[in-house]
């Protein structure tokens, strides 16, 4: 009885903040939504080419997922640490669908955020291309979304 309620208060929790996600996205000025639009794609760019198709998150197994999470949210904690906003920020756009897998609560708030990452206006395009040629990477389309959220 006290794990079911321990939880469910984590799983509240994570919803939560999935939710304050996507509104402080719809809050945002444009450009800084650009950004984060832009980075978020820029991480699928660097995952692919370490051979991880962020795009079909929706599809991996719980135990794959599981481990993507844990080092996401490392990675996360290590670019804040960094004061790397904009990189930080566009993680944990992937952070929360990867939670989404295995929490189904989590679609909304996450179908949300992509939405709005969708809805980025013409500069997150711009951004992209310069972070993916800093990187050295292939050019890849913006306004993709994840398989599987039905968007």
């Amino acid at each position: 009885m006290f794990n079911d309620w321990k939880q469910e208060k984590a799983t509240a929790a994570l919803v939560a903040e999935a939710q304050a996600l996507s509104e402080r996205l719809s809050q945002v000025k444009p450009h800084v939504l650009d950004s984060q639009a832009a980075h978020a794609q820029f991480w699928a760019a660097q995952y692919l080419a370490d051979g991880k198709d962020l795009y079909t998150v929706m599809t991996w197994p719980p135990a794959t997922v599981s481990k993507f999470v844990n080092a996401t949210q490392t990675r996360i904690a290590a670019l804040r640490k960094a004061r790397d906003y904009d990189q930080s920020d566009g993680l944990t756009i992937w952070l929360h669908t990867a939670r989404a897998v295995t929490e189904p609560r989590l679609l909304p708030p996450v179908r949300e955020i992509w939405q709005q990452v969708q809805d980025a206006g013409p500069n997150a395009t711009g951004t992209l291309q310069e972070l993916l040629a800093e990187a050295g990477l292939p050019d890849t389309p913006l306004r993709r979304v994840p398989d599987g959220l039905g968007l």
